[in-house]
């Protein structure tokens, strides 16, 4: 069996202090999460968190930074995640837009209130990719190369 991490992306998105979450259903528990997602066939990263903010929040997304990657291993399931994560400006909801079906709510939370929710985190990339965030990590869009079609 060839091992295969999932590669996903991941959005920071600030505002005021506050930062988007989407709380989501995800194995019959209700998480919270960065929007993020899986990358598609033929999609470069920056496509791909753009759609996914989108599908998940219905907010227009631009990329600004890469925080970083994550490789997330889960032993118990022999699954493992490769996360890219960004920071970038999002947009005012677009009317009428739905939501990804698993997704119940989107929420501006404190990085205080996202550290009481650690128990109901998706994942530690959650809180990891925010704390990079503060940091001032930032990785310029330009050190993402794409090859091929």
């Amino acid at each position: 069996m060839i091992w295969k991490p999932h590669v996903t992306v991941a959005a920071v998105i600030e505002e005021d202090a506050h930062f988007l979450l989407v709380e989501e259903h995800i194995d019959g528990k209700a998480v919270f999460n960065q929007p993020a997602g899986h990358l598609e066939q033929g999609e470069s990263l920056t496509d791909a968190i753009t759609r996914e903010v989108l599908e998940e929040t219905a907010r227009p997304f631009q990329a600004k930074a890469l925080l970083g990657t994550w490789l997330y291993q889960l032993s118990e399931k022999q699954r493992a995640y490769l996360r890219f994560c960004f920071c970038g400006d999002a947009g005012a909801p677009l009317p009428g837009r739905p939501l990804d079906k698993a997704i119940i709510a989107t929420h501006w939370l404190t990085l205080q209130e996202i550290q009481q929710r650690e128990d109901k985190l998706r994942s530690p990339m959650v809180l990891q990719c925010i704390q990079e965030y503060h940091r001032g990590v930032r990785l310029p869009l330009s050190s993402l190369h794409r090859l091929g079609t």
